[in-house]
């Protein structure tokens, strides 16, 4: 009998739990550490939004930096190990951080505080572009179904949103009470506990045993490497890109999380403007903005596993388009605080239905020997785009748009209310794109190269192990190339070059198939 309190599994419920603790404790140190920086170590110096700034870019730098290569270690080592060493790592950086903070602050230069926070903040967000990619592919061990997937990618956003919630609150009291090294010792701890509930996890058999069932390079005369040495960095990174690049599947899904981007980033720069010009509200109600956003998250993400289960993963994800970016259009032509205070409140939940989405088809499209690489693709770029997008709109509003002002049909605009207007109309379009785009869940396995035991994708790289080492026998002249395999290994290796001929064509249209999900999918998975 499953325990109360669990969700979807024991396991998962222990991997939920890590998440949890870690993520509040993470909202307290990003708090205390900006607060710091803007309260004592910068106070009243004119360079102290730059201070602050800089705690933001280097965490975006681990991200843009660090995230593309950590894919290929994850994909290189034991998934379960990799989570428990990086919050080891990670534990240590904000010990060490939290012992220096004993020092009494003018020991040493303002600038040298702001380095060692600076390269903390660096080397933890680095730490943890492998632990997202970990548990990523550790997730796809211990959930199985969509239904069961969506709702665990539900769930952990909620977690993080609620960990937003709770954490800033704490920041403060710590940090003004008791004293820096108190709040960075709380997250600390966090770390700690994490570290124990991973530990308990217990990883089925059969993704404990993938890494023995892969293919050892076989020598070659010419090769001066040793045999079963494992390819390059840069080569098993290429290998990663140009696996993403090939699925269409994979393709559409990171256009269309990019566009999201684009769309949620001109909110995250102009609301705040937004709210006093257009909505007519004094700026100290601002704050009412993020807390409607962060229920509405929250609710989109409790009801995401629901909303997938009837709809299905693919019908979820362009109908979510399709709502947020009317909604978001909506939002945009709103003049009164509580209008737009629900718009935001509602706009957010198909937004998050949508991440939410997203995450059993990420998972059903990427093998497990390349779930790390995918996800060390897919992450840093909507991260990119997301920095472009705030970038861009600010730039629009600020200078391009600066003097746009009038009426259509009796329909007053501005630079900031058309900026949302734009992007709604583009979230819209997306939303069509995915509707044609985006085969059904059957047609999507054939298309990325599904077998009959693996997801999506998985015998497309089953195919490309094959003929590098189909390749590899012909040139240590053993006779091992494709000629010399049984009649019933020829066809196999034929059915598998075929399933990856598809994931190559990237540029093929969608076809009849991808205007509506197949019958399966309008049942109950669970």
């Amino acid at each position: 009998m499953t325990p109360r309190l669990t969700l979807i599994n024991r396991d998962y419920t222990r991997l939920w739990f890590g998440q949890a603790v870690s993520s509040v404790g993470d909202a307290v140190f990003s708090t205390t550490l900006v607060l710091w920086v803007a309260t004592v170590l910068a106070k009243g110096e004119s360079w102290a939004p730059m201070a602050v700034s800089g705690v933001l870019m280097a965490s975006s730098v681990a991200v843009l930096v660090i995230g593309p290569l950590a894919g290929v270690f994850v994909d290189r080592w034991d998934k379960l190990a990799t989570l428990l060493r990086t919050e080891v790592v990670r534990g240590a950086l904000v010990v060490v951080l939290t012992a220096v903070s004993f020092l009494p602050t003018d020991a040493l230069p303002a600038g040298v505080w702001l380095a060692l926070v600076y390269v903390t903040v660096l080397l933890l967000h680095a730490a943890g572009q492998f632990f997202s990619p970990a548990r990523f592919a550790i997730l796809a061990d211990l959930v199985k179904g969509d239904a069961n997937r969506a709702r665990a990618a539900g769930i952990g956003q909620a977690t993080g949103e609620t960990a937003w919630i709770i954490g800033p609150p704490l920041a403060a009291p710590l940090l003004f009470a008791a004293g820096i090294q108190w709040a960075l010792l709380f997250n600390a701890l966090s770390y700690a506990v994490s570290y124990v509930a991973i530990r308990s996890i217990e990883v089925p058999a059969t993704a404990a045993t993938s890494e023995s069932r892969k293919p050892t390079p076989q020598p070659t005369p010419n090769d001066s490497k040793p045999a079963g040495q494992k390819p390059s960095l840069g080569r098993e990174f290429a290998d990663g890109v140009r696996f993403f690049a090939r699925s269409r599947f994979l393709v559409v899904l990171l256009l269309l999380a990019v566009i999201g981007q684009f769309g949620i980033g001109a909110l995250s720069t102009l609301n705040v403007f937004f709210t006093t010009d257009n909505l007519n509200a004094d700026a100290h109600l601002y704050g009412y903005i993020g807390m409607a956003m962060g229920v509405g998250g929250i609710t989109g993400a409790l009801s995401g596993g629901r909303v997938v289960q009837w709809l299905g993963a693919r019908r979820s994800t362009w109908i979510s388009l399709l709502v947020s970016g009317v909604l978001l259009i909506a939002y945009s032509r709103q003049t009164t605080f509580l209008g737009g205070i629900a718009l935001l409140f509602v706009f957010t939940v198909p937004l998050t239905v949508l991440n939410t989405a997203m995450a059993p088809l990420l998972l059903a499209a990427a093998p497990p020997d390349f779930r790390g690489r995918v996800m060390a693709v897919f992450y840093p770029v909507t991260k990119l785009a997301s920095m472009l997008a705030a970038v861009l709109s600010g730039w629009l509003a600020g200078s391009v748009l600066t003097d746009v002002a009038g009426s259509v049909a009796g329909v007053r605009f501005g630079p900031i209310d058309t900026v949302f207007a734009v992007s709604g109309v583009i979230v819209v379009l997306s939303g069509v794109f995915a509707w044609l785009a985006l085969p059904g869940t059957e047609n999507a396995g054939k298309g990325a190269g599904e077998d009959v035991a693996g997801g999506p994708g998985e015998a497309a790289a089953k195919g490309a192990a094959e003929t590098d080492a189909e390749r590899t026998g012909e040139a240590a002249g053993t006779g091992a190339g494709p000629d010399a395999r049984t009649g019933p290994e020829k066809a196999a290796g034929k059915t598998a070059e075929k399933a990856g001929a598809l994931t190559v064509d990237v540029t093929s249209p969608a076809g009849s198939h991808g205007h509506r999900p197949p019958d399966h999918e309008r049942g109950r998975p669970e």
